[in-house]
């Protein structure tokens, strides 16, 4: 009878076994899955024009529009286009030699990008000027460019002038920047972004859809530098996406944006990270939220669910963005609020002690006879100082994004700016040099 039972019982796991083959083989075997609804009209790959796209999908469009005349501004930011630069004149001191000194504006809608940034003060036009304006300043401005990286190759695209390249930007940011137009999944579209994570090892292609609805805010919202003659676009990840660690890959590259006037300082300019920054261990992010959950929340049109394209801070509706997790939605404002004001006056702390350090080095280096290896040190932390502040200022949350990463880097780039003070101190011997408050001394031109 024992040996009866374990035939059977053979039996029985051989039989499962070739219908589980039977099943897996019969589900790869399927045809590709098509869409529930069908499109009333097909898209072509990388179609830059978005007004097709919304045909197919109107709620989508209709609220993308939006991000056009939306200025509606939250306490430490919004989408006004208020300037930096008359907000807070310490940046004009910080940004010296660079052309972020002359005009810096916070970011209107994405509608409006491509409008932006033909208007900016910080433009080059001259094409026979080596330091001319890039064409690789477009990379995050328009739905042409899956198409042209598609035909050009990215090198060849970054290599041409923002002059040369302007025949060929017709449209704003758009559907061709975060969907594939047969399938409507999310995907990659900026080579920068796919090299980088290839550099790391990832393959983006087996995200899940949760993750892409981080990942593809990635395509922009990034730190990045221009590589080369070539300009080439490039993310620094290779090291990993903290401060430290992309501090560490632009020293061992020797890596800087511009050298600050009357210090000899090698500068280097942080971009908009908002991606490294929430994905740098934040709450938010460790529990599984993306960037679309809060920015872009799901919203009905009668029986019809879908995100919201209107991208904007959470603050302006926060039942929609933040009331699918809490409660409370004024608690939660008045928590944003309460941590938001602390990071604005932690960053405005250190920029003080980084202008100090600044008036520092400069003095040491007009005195003629400071000691080259401490005024060397001074420079260097002077670098990593503002590098750090600006990784926090550049990101457009005040420090809501990960409040404790925020404060932590703010608190390491004031340590640094203060140490970079007393090294210019002791390299020319002058104690007055350690003096603060000074951040409304005239910045250089």
């Amino acid at each position: 009878m024992k040996n009866y039972t374990n035939l059977i019982l053979a039996g029985i796991v051989i039989i499962l076994a070739v219908a589980l083959v039977g099943v897996l083989a019969y589900v790869k075997n399927q045809p590709a899955e098509v869409r529930a609804v069908q499109p009333l009209v097909e898209i072509e790959p990388m179609e830059p024009d978005s007004t097709l796209w919304a045909v197919n999908f109107p709620n989508q469009y209709d609220t993308l529009m939006k991000t056009k005349t939306n200025n509606e501004d939250t306490v430490y930011g919004g989408s006004s286009q208020f300037s930096w630069l008359e907000r807070d004149p310490r940046q004009v001191i910080l940004f010296a030699g660079y052309p972020f000194s002359k005009d810096y504006n916070d970011d209107r809608g994405h509608i409006n990008m491509l409008e932006d940034v033909r208007a900016t003060k910080r433009l080059n036009l001259d094409d026979s000027d080596p330091k001319h304006t890039p064409a690789t300043c477009y990379s995050c401005k328009s739905s042409d460019n899956p198409g042209l990286w598609d035909r050009m190759g990215m090198e060849a695209y970054d290599k041409m002038t923002f002059n040369e390249m302007t025949p060929n930007i017709n449209n704003t940011i758009g559907c061709a920047n975060c969907h594939e137009a047969e399938t409507m999944r999310l995907i990659v579209t900026n080579p920068a972004l796919k090299e980088a994570l290839e550099r790391q090892g990832k393959d983006w292609t087996t995200f899940t859809r949760q993750e892409m609805r981080t990942v593809v805010c990635a395509n922009c919202h990034v730190e990045y530098y221009f590589k080369g003659d070539g300009k080439y676009l490039t993310f620094p990840w290779d090291n990993g996406t903290t401060v430290d660690e992309i501090i560490s890959y632009y020293e061992e590259i020797g890596f800087k944006d511009w050298e600050y006037p009357e210090t000899g300082t090698p500068m280097l300019k942080a971009q908009h990270p908002e991606y490294e920054f929430f994905t740098a261990g934040s709450t938010h992010y460790n529990a599984g939220v993306s960037c679309a959950d809060c920015h872009m929340p799901y919203t009905s049109d009668g029986a019809t669910k879908y995100s919201s394209h209107d991208v904007h801070s959470p603050l302006l509706n926060p039942e929609e963005s933040c009331g699918q997790c809490h409660a409370d939605t004024n608690y939660v404002i008045e928590r944003v609020h309460l941590i938001q004001e602390q990071v604005a006056s932690t960053k405005i702390t250190t920029e003080d002690a980084i202008v100090d350090a600044i008036n520092a080095i400069k003095a040491a280096v007009a005195a003629g006879n400071a000691d080259a290896a401490l005024l060397d040190q001074a420079r260097k932390l002077h670098r990593e100082a503002q590098y750090m502040w600006d990784i926090v200022s550049a990101e457009n949350s005040t420090g809501f994004h990960n409040p404790e990463y925020a404060l932590k880097t703010l608190a390491e780039a004031t340590n640094r700016a203060r140490q970079a003070q007393m090294f210019a101190a002791q390299s020319v011997g002058d104690t007055t040099l350690l003096a603060t408050g000074t951040y409304y001394a005239t910045p250089a031109p």
